[in-house]
C-alpha cells in the first residue's frame, strides 16, 4: 500500500472549506461502505454528460469529487464524509479537490502535484503618491 500523502483539502472558489486527516484509521464499516461505493460504480458512472460503463481510477475519483462538491453545497454532512474519505483512501496521491463554482455551474479539478496552501493576493501598481496626473 501506497504511504499516504498527507492531508486532502478540498478548495472551493479559492477557500479551504474541509482538510481530511489521512493519519486516522477508518472503522470497519466505514471501509464496508468504501466497499459498496466502489461496487455501486462497477455499474457504471455518468461524468461530465458522458456513460462510463467501466470507470477506471481516475474517472472514479472525478465522479465522487463532484458528489462530495455537491454533498458540501448541499450540508448533506455523511456524503461530504463518505466521499471525502472515499477520495483519501483509494487515491492517496491526491492532494486536493479544487473547485470553482459560478452562475454557469461547477469545475471540479483533482490535484495531484501541490498541496494546499492559502493564496494571498498581492496588488502590484504605483504608489497613489507616484502616480503622474
Amino acid at each position: 500500500m501506497l504511504e499516504a500523502a498527507g492531508n486532502l483539502t478540498v478548495v472551493v472558489n479559492g477557500d479551504s472549506v474541509l482538510e481530511y486527516d489521512r493519519g486516522k484509521e477508518l472503522p470497519i464499516h466505514q471501509q464496508s461502505y468504501l466497499n459498496r461505493m466502489d461496487t455501486q460504480m462497477d455499474a457504471g458512472v455518468m461524468l461530465g454528460g458522458q456513460y462510463f460503463q467501466a470507470p477506471d481510477q481516475l474517472q472514479r475519483a472525478q465522479f465522487v469529487a463532484v458528489n462530495l462538491v455537491e454533498a458540501l453545497q448541499q450540508d448533506n454532512e455523511p456524503l461530504t464524509a463518505a466521499s471525502c474519505a472515499y477520495l483519501a483512501a483509494r487515491i492517496p496521491e491526491l492532494k486536493q479537490i479544487k473547485a470553482e463554482l459560478n452562475d454557469e455551474g461547477m469545475q471540479v479539478d483533482l490535484v495531484f502535484d501541490s498541496a494546499y496552501s492559502k493564496e494571498v493576493r498581492v496588488e502590484l501598481g504605483m504608489p497613489s503618491s507616484s502616480r503622474k496626473h
